[in-house]
């Protein structure tokens, strides 16, 4: 009802419609929402999703023409941002150049919750900035490009942030002068002291109007100057060419075929039902077409100059009858009257024009507007803000008027406006159940926004995100899940675009169980060992827990296969894979802090256990050397430091697992090192022909040097043999309990390790008691081949029950060869003298 310019306290900005229309129903708690409400924010920008097409190439030609045409392009552009334009330039469609994610993180870091508005002041800044810089792209890339549909949603989302600093700064208003307002009425005779009362003490309809003025000043901004551009309509002059007809046919007394209004006064065409020339008719359904677009932007004032410039300043005064009646001079000194005394009358007129079908539709709009008609008004609406508009202003408008009547001083003429009209009980609520019920296939959810099929568009996101990081902070009670969804949907965007640098920040946004899993997930995908390090700083800083999500880290990569602990007698070793390497690599996330030197033993001991199982000896290893030779003196340091007590159990058997490892490691490398040298024995040269004095001379000097080779490899072969013997029988005789067994059984339960490392001793322990074997009997060491039994069948180690029947009874089969080499050497099965 009332333009911007004119309403009373206008640009007091007060409370958000937010926090009074209810909750947000995008993001609230349900239980405070209404089923079916809509967000009284975010949805005035929903026609980016008419139809659910998300498409970037369709953003800008869906609900407006745009403005950027013939526009000179050098107004754009400030010194500070013409080198990113040029540079963006020099692409002809950049899509999605000129991103806000760093901007928008340090903007959301600098400013506190204590600096709501500077916040809201830069975030709107940010975006004014983007759309200039790409304001010069999108004249050469085309209205159809990418980068017009990430221009268009940028403005879009300026547009918004205006809404929300707008809003919010009426509730902080509100706050400051909630000690001195009152509920009270003072008596007046003036309509305008009513209606600012009124503006003063209730919330929905001075925030409804902000929602008004809003949706004008974004319609203002699309129309820019064209009214000064307009160079078809009469000067002066109005219906100039039924004029110049009318005058023809005075002259000449002739009669024309077609007939045409006699009289020229505002209402000939509808009083005679006779048109005008065809000319006219042209113009002045232009004329009404631009005047409502003017009346859309709020620019009553200026819709009012043009009529006149145009010859129908009759057509002015109609649009000036809507304003409020005020006498001054009843408490102060002489002063012009205000408004309009009969202004009943003329909304009545006004209402009785809207209903006229005869009329242009853009004339019945225009008086619709002025008369809280809003059938007419919907009928030319073209886009999802022009609908709102319509509602709020048609809101404000009955509003008021039952304000007026409460107070009496309505007039009489209101009564002849239609019943509906007058005991209409309009709400926000209502007003958003009938932009609901219009069937624009407008997607009002965030949560519908993420399940859309196509991906949403980076900066949608962005903005989704910051948003409900606002409301967070402002204290309303917001739906978890859907915050939730959104910033997991935001952090995913930002690993994929690898923005390395932001995730920590909005992934700390999230439940603590959640935020774990998500930055766990997202360092799975650094593979830059140079940037490791930083990632876990920027989630130290922002108060993630690091503990957690490198443990977390690497549980999941080592348990990404489904390696069995099972028997494998006859499993050869196998070459690393690449999935190896990712779980060798992995262990580096629990090393940059010594703190986690406990962790990090118990994981590489879990790592290594699979690879032992399937005899990947050289990944084992490669696990092994990452893990620091400090560790365990660390783990004791860090516990002794402030304990007097042993150290946690669970502590105690990772360090005694690692040192099995370890022998295990060590054994295996001593085999590998003994097989190598057994299998490189000198050649004995073949003699040659000895039917001249150097030939044999040549022979005696190959077989010295062959007998001192064999000496040589000999000694290192029998070195080798003992070391290897050694490292194995620490394995098998490992102290304090065997080997793959804990010493405190006092820690958490844990079925699975304890299955892995009885499967491991089952596994091992024969693969090595067949190895030594085969070393001793390959040295012609029989005698001690067969000590093996004793130690196998003791019942303090225990040995035997590791073995499976098919292992023993090799196991005995390889004894027996061992004891018939003994009986060929002329000695007893068990190697010792026979006795005569």
């Amino acid at each position: 009802m009332f333009p911007s310019s004119n309403l009373p306290g206008a640009g007091k900005l007060r409370y958000p419609l937010a926090a009074l229309a209810a909750p947000v129903s995008l993001l609230c708690d349900s239980e405070n929402t209404k089923a079916g409400a809509v967000c009284p924010v975010c949805p005035l920008r929903a026609n980016v999703f008419q139809d659910g097409n998300l498409d970037d190439s369709d953003w800008t030609n869906s609900m407006y023409i745009s403005p950027v045409s013939g526009m000179d392009n050098s107004s754009f552009f400030s010194d500070d941002t013409a080198n990113l334009s040029s540079a963006l330039l020099k692409e002809d469609d950049p899509g999605e150049a000129g991103d806000l994610f760093p901007e928008f993180l340090a903007s959301l870091v600098k400013h506190s919750s204590s600096a709501v508005f500077e916040l809201l002041d830069e975030y709107q800044t940010l975006c004014q900035e983007k759309v200039d810089v790409l304001q010069s792209v999108v004249l050469r890339a085309g209205q159809n490009s990418k980068t017009a549909g990430v221009h268009w949603l940028l403005q879009q989302e300026n547009c918004t942030w205006r809404l929300i600093t707008s809003l919010y700064r009426d509730r902080v208003q509100l706050a400051l002068e909630d000690d001195i307002m009152t509920d009270m009425v003072v008596p007046s005779e003036s309509e305008k002291v009513v209606v600012e009362q009124l503006f003063q003490r209730d919330a929905v309809i001075r925030q409804s109007q902000l929602v008004v003025d809003w949706l004008e000043s974004i319609a203002k901004d699309k129309i820019g100057d064209f009214s000064d551009n307009i160079e078809y309509y009469a000067k002066n002059v109005c219906w100039e060419n039924t004029l110049h007809s009318l005058k023809l046919r005075r002259k000449s007394g002739t009669a024309f075929t077609v007939p045409l209004v006699t009289e020229l006064d505002p209402d000939a065409p509808f009083r005679q039902q006779r048109p005008l020339a065809d000319l006219d008719r042209e113009d002045d359904a232009r004329l009404l077409k631009n005047l409502f677009s003017l009346i859309r932007a709020g620019m009553t004032e200026e819709a009012q100059r043009l009529c006149k410039r145009c010859g129908q300043a009759w057509r002015a005064a109609t649009l000036e009858g809507w304003k409020l009646y005020h006498d001054p001079n009843r408490t102060s000194e002489l002063q012009p009257i205000e408004g309009n005394p009969q202004r009943g009358i003329w909304k009545a007129c006004c209402w009785r024009m809207a209903e006229e079908e005869q009329l242009n539709r853009y004339e019945r709009a225009i008086y619709s507007s002025l008369s809280g008609n809003l059938k007419p008004l919907l009928a030319v609406c073209e886009s999802w803000e022009d609908c709102v508009w319509a509602h709020f202003k048609v809101m404000v408008d009955s509003l008021v008027e039952k304000e007026l009547m409460s107070s009496g001083m309505a007039h009489q003429e209101m009564d002849t406006l239609p019943r509906e009209y007058l005991e209409a009980n309009w709400t926000m609520e209502k007003v958003f159940e009938e932009l609901q019920a219009l069937e624009l296939k407008v997607k009002l959810e965030f949560s519908d926004w993420l399940t859309t099929s196509k991906p949403l568009p980076s900066h949608l996101l962005r903005f989704m995100t910051h948003l409900l990081l606002f409301f967070r902070s402002l204290g309303l009670a917001l739906k978890e899940e859907v915050c939730v969804d959104v910033l997991k949907a935001y952090v995913s965007l930002l690993v994929r675009d690898q923005q390395t640098d932001l995730v920590a920040r909005y992934v700390s946004q999230l439940p603590p169980e959640v935020a774990t899993v998500e930055y766990a997930a997202f360092l799975e995908t650094v593979n830059q060992p140079e940037i490791r390090p930083r990632c876990l700083q920027l989630a130290t800083d922002a108060g993630l827990d690091v503990a957690a999500i490198t443990k977390l880290v690497v549980e999941t990569v080592r348990e990404r296969d489904e390696t069995e602990f099972t028997h494998h007698s006859q499993t050869l070793e196998m070459g690393t894979t690449k999935e190896d390497l990712r779980k060798i690599d992995v262990i580096d996330w629990l090393l940059f802090d010594p703190a986690h030197r406990a962790e990090s033993l118990k994981q590489s001991n879990a790592i290594m256990r699979k690879f032992l199982a399937v005899q990947k000896h050289d990944a084992a290893k490669a696990v092994f050397s990452k893990v620091p030779e400090d560790s365990m003196r660390e783990i004791y340091c860090q516990w002794s430091g402030g304990q007097t007590t042993s150290l946690p159990a669970e502590d105690e058997n990772a360090i005694r697992e690692h040192l099995c490892i370890r022998a295990y490691l060590e054994a295996h490398e001593a085999f590998t090192d003994w097989f190598n040298h057994s299998s490189s024995a000198p050649q004995k040269p073949a003699p040659a022909p000895e039917a001249k004095f150097t030939e044999r001379v040549a022979n005696e000097m190959r077989e010295k040097e062959y007998q001192a080779s064999l000496s040589a490899w000999s000694c290192r072969l029998d070195v080798l043999t003992e070391d290897v013997k050694e490292r194995i029988y620490n394995v098998l005789l490992f102290v304090d309990g065997g080997w793959m067994i804990d010493n405190r059984q006092d820690s958490e339960p844990d079925s699975e390790r304890r299955h892995q490392m009885a499967a491991l001793r089952s596994l091992c322990l024969p693969r090595l008691t067949f190895l030594l074997l085969s070393v001793l009997q390959n040295s012609s060491r029989h005698q001690e081949a067969l000590r093996l039994a004793d130690i196998i069948s003791s019942d303090q180690h225990r040995l035997y029950q590791v073995f499976s029947k098919e292992e023993l009874r090799r196991f005995l089969l390889k004894l027996r060869e061992s004891s018939l080499a003994l009986l060929d050497r002329g000695l007893d099965p068990l190697g010792y003298e026979l006795q005569t």
